[in-house]
């Protein structure tokens, strides 16, 4: 299932153990390399610890009443684990990062991104179209397998008038109205 990454911000951590929530997911770390998330921030969960840290790999389920895991004891701090700590580091986020095509056009900013929910893979991002775009489509959903490159400012798809086309060729324009001016057989008939 692909669930929103904004709607896994103020997501209930439930421990198995404490047969209940121990804390709630303050924010998301997306590694670059692998385009997934490997680690959650969490509040709440220790009162001694600023940071805690809740590792991918320790998330038992994920379900409609929140992430679940064993315990407590799953939770790290971020200098615990050398990787999370590169990318916490790298201050790596998703949103608000431009969008371009190989040719340079833009297509906007990320606005969000889905992710599925048992692996944590970025599946898509939606982008928010400029304002003289957005006039005709606010947002713009790329799937992963159009992503070309991702940099530290900007990602770059492969060129939008190619998905334009494609996206076309998949769909039947029907119009949804009647011209007045054009005389079919049922106007026709109904003059007679």
């Amino acid at each position: 299932m692909l669930v929103y990454a904004s709607r896994l911000i103020g997501t209930p951590v439930i421990s198995v153990q404490a047969a209940g929530e121990i804390a709630v997911i303050s924010d998301i770390f997306v590694d670059p390399d692998g385009f997934k998330i490997i680690a959650f921030r969490v509040i709440g969960a220790t009162p001694s610890r600023t940071q805690d840290i809740l590792p991918v790999k320790s998330i038992r389920e994920f379900s409609i009443s929140g992430i679940v895991i064993d315990s407590a004891d799953e939770l790290v701090e971020p200098s615990d684990v050398i990787a999370i700590q590169k990318v916490i580091d790298l201050h790596f986020f998703l949103p608000g990062l431009k969008v371009e095509t190989r040719r340079g056009t833009k297509l906007g900013r990320v606005l969000d991104f889905t992710v599925t929910d048992n692996d944590f893979y970025v599946q898509q991002i939606i982008v928010k179209r400029p304002l003289v775009k957005s006039f005709l489509d606010p947002e713009l959903t790329i799937p992963r397998s159009e992503i070309v490159e991702l940099t530290d400012y900007k990602i770059i798809v492969k060129d939008e008038e190619k998905t334009i086309r494609a996206r076309a060729e998949k769909e039947d324009f029907i119009p949804n109205f009647v011209n007045p001016f054009r005389t079919t057989a049922h106007a026709k008939e109904k003059n007679n």
